[in-house]
């Protein structure tokens, strides 16, 4: 269980400007002191969750934002070497994405994303969502905090 003083981290992986800002206003107006770390390319998120480079003293996630569509390394690549690891594949990873291809949302699945979420554009409708992601993973489940 989750010490009651240690914030709840959630690792962003995104590129888009404009939607690294929404989730970052949608997290503001939670209920929860939520530790946002955002990277902005697939290599960089694997640098991220290894601690690896400039990522040497960073603390893992709770939970992982994945954006699909990256640079360097996209959504797919990134999940797959996360749940192939056995200090990360506990991690839950949550894909945030655009792309309602069935063939994406099969591949996510496949390679154990925890679940699968489309973007909304407006942001009301993104703050929602956000919203749903907190209760859900914060104040729903046990999560492994190790």
């Amino acid at each position: 269980m989750r010490n009651s003083k240690e914030k709840p981290r959630i690792l962003l992986v995104e590129d888009n400007p404009g939607d690294i800002r929404l989730t970052q206003e949608a997290f503001k107006e939670s209920s929860l002191d939520i530790q946002l770390d955002v990277v902005t390319d697939g290599e960089m998120a694997i640098d991220f969750l290894f601690k690896r480079n400039q990522f040497s003293s960073s603390i893992r996630p709770n939970i992982v934002l994945l954006d699909l569509n990256l640079p360097k390394k996209n959504g797919i690549e990134v999940l797959k070497e996360v749940k192939v690891d056995e200090s990360l594949k506990k991690i839950p990873v949550i894909v945030l994405t655009t792309s309602d291809a069935d063939h994406d949302i099969s591949k996510a699945y496949s390679l154990h994303a925890n679940c699968y979420i489309l973007k909304p554009v407006d942001f009301d409708d993104f703050a929602k969502v956000i919203k749903l992601v907190e209760l859900y993973w914060f104040n729903t489940v046990q999560l492994n905090y190790e």
